[in-house]
């Protein structure tokens, strides 16, 4: 199976400490559109899922519009803290054999570092990488393929 992990691009920082509604910069909105113009020919997601916050929304937005009727599935368990065990562990039960996931840091490196067994890395922002896999398990993915934005 395939997972595919991308994190957000670039956003504006928080506006009273609100971190939910935190929208994408200009140069958010170009990182996630060369994202999108990668994976279009490199992945076939039977389903999206993705963060309930607005960042993660507006980049998963530039990734889908090449994948036509591919559904969303919002996820409350890959926000900036959660834990990465918890999320992984929901994946997992998901039935599907290509799933792309947009959240944020910390998780998303969190999930890769348990999922491959090596050490932390961080995501750059807008970054993808796609990990194959006999199942959503710890210590089971291989990273096959990454992508970082070059603006």
């Amino acid at each position: 199976m395939q997972l595919t992990l991308v994190r957000h691009g670039e956003a504006s920082p928080a506006v009273n400490g609100n971190d939910m509604q935190r929208p994408l910069t200009q140069r958010g909105h170009q990182q996630a559109e060369q994202t999108g113009l990668f994976l279009k020919d490199i992945i076939r997601p039977e389903i999206f899922v993705v963060s309930p916050l607005l960042r993660a929304q507006e980049t998963l937005a530039y990734i889908q519009k090449h994948f036509q009727g591919v559904p969303v599935l919002v996820c409350d368990k890959i926000k900036p803290d959660d834990d990465a065990k918890d999320a992984i562990e929901w994946l997992s039960k998901l039935p599907y054999e290509s799933i792309a996931v947009v959240c944020h840091m910390n998780v998303i490196a969190h999930i890769a570092e348990q999922l491959t067994h090596e050490n932390f890395q961080p995501f750059a922002l807008a970054e993808a990488r796609i990990y194959d896999q006999a199942v959503i398990a710890n210590g089971l993915s291989t990273q096959k393929n990454r992508f970082v934005p070059t603006i």
